[in-house]
Formats: structure tokens, sequence, C-alpha cells
């Protein structure tokens, strides 16, 4: 699989989304977003998704969707609700404001995917990198 770049953040997305927070505190995927920057590059799920068919989602962006649907203890189709139509989520993922996003189905596949592969400690730990190499967390830390 070769791994796409993460989209830049289209401008109108980032102008709307920018401008909601600016009365309340600031959504943690956009934080993330802008913190942390790519977390989840694809070629490290490359072996749970193959190089032929259609192209899917990003299994990066959707290693994301997934943390921050546990994040905010979400079902599949609330994560999907919040994909089509969170600024916050939209924003974090790159997508224009009038992306459709996708089915809850795409959540579940994604994980059997990833447990298949036994990938499915993968996104943990590189948030847990990514998170030590900024000083966010220690070891033994929460």
């Amino acid at each position: 699989m070769q791994s796409r770049p993460w989209p830049q953040v289209p401008e109108l997305t980032a102008q709307v989304a920018r401008a909601v927070p600016a009365r309340g505190p600031y959504p943690l995927a956009m934080r993330v977003r802008d913190e942390l920057g790519e977390l989840f590059p694809d070629t490290e799920f490359a072996e749970a998704f193959a190089e032929r068919g259609r192209p899917g989602w990003s299994p990066g962006q959707l290693a994301l969707v997934t943390v921050l649907q546990f994040v905010e203890n979400l079902t599949d189709r609330a994560t999907a609700h919040r994909v089509r139509y969170g600024m916050d989520f939209k924003y974090a993922l790159g997508l224009e404001l009038d992306d459709p996003g996708f089915d809850a189905s795409v959540l579940s596949e994604f994980r059997a995917r990833l447990v298949e592969h036994s990938l499915e400690e993968k996104a943990l730990d590189l948030l847990l990198t990514a998170l030590r190499d900024r000083g966010l967390v220690k070891a033994g830390g929460k």
C-alpha cells in the first residue's frame, strides 16, 4: 500500500470550524489535528489493506476516527454521523464541508481487518509514541 499524504484542511472547513469554538472550548478533534498532525500514516496499516480494488478511506484517517470514537464513547452510527456533520471531525480529517463521510459499517470492517492482521494495538502505540515524543505523557502515567 502506498501511503497517501493526509489532506490539508480545506480553507473553508478551517475558517468555519475555527469560528464556532470561539465562544467555547476548542474541540479535541481539532486540537489533535493542530498539535499532533498526522498520527497514523497509512503505511503502518499496509498489511491489512490491499493495493487492488476501489480506493477506500485512508486507514490512517480511520484509525484517527476510531481513537476519537473511543475518547467520546460514540457508537459506530454516531461516529459516522459526526464525520458527516461535525465540523471538528471534518477539520481533523481534512475534509471539505460537503464531504458525505462513510457508512457506519466501515468502522466495524476496519476494526475487523486490524484484528485479522494483529494490528489492533497499532493505533494506540502510535498515539502513545506521539504523545511521549511531545512530552505529554510519561512512562507509567495515564
